[in-house]
């Protein structure tokens, strides 16, 4: 509501024309119109009051709103910056998912295409002397004891020679697969010292070392391969059959392919 002075000033006016006009009035009338003049003033301060107080409180109520819209537009950018940089990393993570991924398929294709090769060259020998597969991402060349060695010898036949020989002219020149020459036996007990052996590790292990010889000697890489014996504590069949101790007496040939590139990558920060 607007209110001014000169709204209350046009009674105060006719009050006192009324005085005028009535010289015959007396002092109680008089008075009458003084009070009324009074309260009329009184009344008209208490509005003007009110109306300040009104603008007052308008005025706070804007400037508390724009302060709570200014700081509500803040925590909106603030929020836009941290999705922006969100993005942005979760960009630069799913490049780095991509490349990673890129690398596993060529390492897969590339197993893939080692053990074709590999079983290509071995193709001449009987499946149950000699197995190419491939399991957790390494090429598996097993080759029965049956094919290698005569019992508790550690001198390879000529049979597993040319096995051996055919294998490394397959994977020599290839300097991005890693070989471990894995030795098992079953788990029938040594009698003594055969051939140098004084239990089954030690007959796994020398096993594995001529292994490595051979392969080196027929063009491997000594800086690829390893030799390992495993005795009787890592089989594929259980030790209480003629049959099942003839699978566990086997030598394991794995081919890893190098992950230098993927390590590389997951290296960097």
């Amino acid at each position: 509501m607007s209110l001014s002075s000169s709204t209350f000033a046009f009674p105060t006016l006719l009050l006192a024309g009324a005085l005028l006009a009535l010289p015959g009035c007396n002092q109680k009338e008089i008075a009458a119109l003084q009070q009324q003049n009074a309260d009329l003033t009184k009344s008209r301060d208490q509005l003007q009051a009110e109306k300040m107080a009104l603008l007052q409180a308008k005025n706070q109520n804007e400037a508390a709103l724009g302060a709570d819209l200014l700081a509500r537009q803040n925590r909106v950018n603030q929020l836009n910056q941290t999705l922006g940089t969100t993005e942005q990393d979760l960009a630069g993570k799913n490049a780095r998912v991509a490349e990673l991924q890129r690398i596993l398929d060529e390492k897969d294709a590339a197993t893939n295409a080692l053990r074709k090769k590999v079983a290509d060259a071995l193709l001449g020998f009987n499946s149950q002397d000699l197995q190419v597969n491939v399991k957790n991402g390494k090429v598996y060349v097993s080759l029965s004891e049956q094919l290698l060695f005569k019992s508790g010898s550690t001198k390879v036949d000529p049979a597993g020679q040319d096995a051996l020989i055919k294998l490394a002219n397959a994977l020599t020149g290839n300097k991005d697969v890693n070989i471990l020459v894995e030795g098992h036996t079953d788990n029938v007990p040594i009698k003594g010292v055969v051939n140098g052996a004084k239990d089954n590790w030690d007959l796994s292990v020398l096993r594995a070392t001529e292994i490595t010889r051979l392969l080196t000697a027929a063009g491997i890489d000594p800086t690829q391969i390893t030799p390992s014996g495993r005795g009787q504590y890592l089989p594929v069949a259980a030790n209480d059959t003629p049959q099942d101790k003839a699978l566990n007496r086997r030598t394991d040939i794995i081919l890893t392919p190098k992950l230098d590139e993927l390590f590389s990558i997951l290296n960097t920060n």
